[in-house]
């Protein structure tokens, strides 16, 4: 049975990185992978098209298709719109109403570019580790929150942190899941010395870990997970964390790589379908000049096929693609340092090519 993608190209560089994938999309198409897709507008390029960030017609096309690919959205020129119109609400809205609540962060850093980190070569090269991060939920949503004025007149605020069971549950199953299918080891990140919600999810996460023989579960506090990504963060494989520390953690472990420019990211439901979309914004300042890094978008649709699609012959079809690529010493103008910088074009032609050797 054909399974179905939706395309979002979005704003800024958006359109130009998002060319590129599906030039390596159709290259799988046609060698026989059995997907289609459909381009629809979303974020500032549908405000200007339709005068809503978030058309209907895109968000039923969101719900009734097997994935979801994603450019990038927003830009300044959008910062005047009221806050509820503006295109990173119309994010939020496609994530709450497709109840995204896992957000998968790969950091990954090829060899060829371990140079490239703000740590030691030898501290991260070949480094690989996924953060699963629990996206809707936690301080960021919990209630009550606000800034109120007390009986001497001060100003306090207030936020709270809250994690029900069977929100600790769907996320650890989310982990588990991955980690089986990566090199089974999962590290569980809270705080629990100190805050009852994270003995809540401590408590969880191992009786859940049961139903998991193959999958080895180890627990950190998250200040020493913090000081173990920047030590040794070859020793993790997956990371799985509530909102707020995986959000921190996340960014953290990005720039283990040294560049947001070759990260892809994730956001899956219960049954494994998802929004895929690179980590970099849409950096209007230099779209259209044909020098963003396709790379990420790229590296999204991989994580598409392999994760929502079950398509892993046609994701590591592109992970090798993307090796070859940087192992001839290719490279675009984000991570080029002193060497000379292939175009966007250039560089998604050059994956392609590498896919068909």
């Amino acid at each position: 049975m054909t399974k179905h993608i939706t395309v979002m190209a979005g704003d800024g560089i958006g359109p130009e990185i998002m060319a590129e994938a599906l030039k390596v999309l159709n290259g799988l198409i046609d060698a026989g992978l059995d997907v289609s897709f459909e381009e629809h507008l979303f974020g500032g390029a549908a405000h200007d098209a339709t005068g809503s960030c978030l058309p209907d017609a895109t968000l039923a096309a969101c719900e009734k298709c097997d994935a979801i690919l994603l450019g990038a959205i927003g830009g300044p020129r959008y910062d005047s719109l009221p806050r509820e119109q503006r295109p990173e609400r119309a994010l939020l809205g496609v994530r709450s109403k497709l109840d995204l609540f896992s957000n998968l962060r790969p950091a990954l850093l090829y060899p060829e570019l371990a140079s490239a980190s703000s740590l030691k070569a030898e501290l991260v090269a070949d480094l690989d580790l996924m953060i699963v991060r629990e996206l809707t939920g936690g301080i960021y949503f919990g209630e009550p929150r606000g800034i109120e004025t007390t009986d001497g007149g001060e100003k306090r605020g207030f936020n709270t942190m809250t994690y029900s069971e069977s929100e600790i549950s769907r996320i650890a199953h989310s982990a588990f899941r991955i980690a089986e299918q990566r090199n089974g080891r999962l590290c569980s990140v809270d705080k629990a010395n100190v805050l009852e919600v994270s003995e809540l999810w401590r408590e969880t996460v191992t009786q859940i870990a049961a139903e998991y023989p193959d999958v080895e579960l180890s627990h950190l506090y998250v200040d020493n997970a913090a000081m173990q990504l920047v030590r040794a963060p070859k020793q993790f494989d997956v990371i799985v964390t509530s909102n707020l520390f995986g959000d921190i953690l996340s960014d953290a472990a990005a720039m283990l790589t040294g560049s947001i420019g070759m990260l892809p990211s994730a956001s899956l439901d219960a049954s494994g379908k998802g929004m895929y979309e690179p980590v970099h914004g849409s950096a209007p300042d230099i779209a259209g000049q044909g020098i963003a890094n396709p790379l990420a978008t790229i590296l999204s649709l991989s994580m598409l096929l392999r994760y929502s699609l079950d398509e892993s012959k046609a994701a590591d079809t592109i992970d090798r693609g993307v090796r070859q690529v940087l192992s001839d010493g290719l490279r675009c103008q984000d991570i080029s340092g002193d060497q000379p910088a292939v175009s966007t074009t250039a560089m998604g032609d050059a994956v392609v090519a590498a896919m068909a050797n």
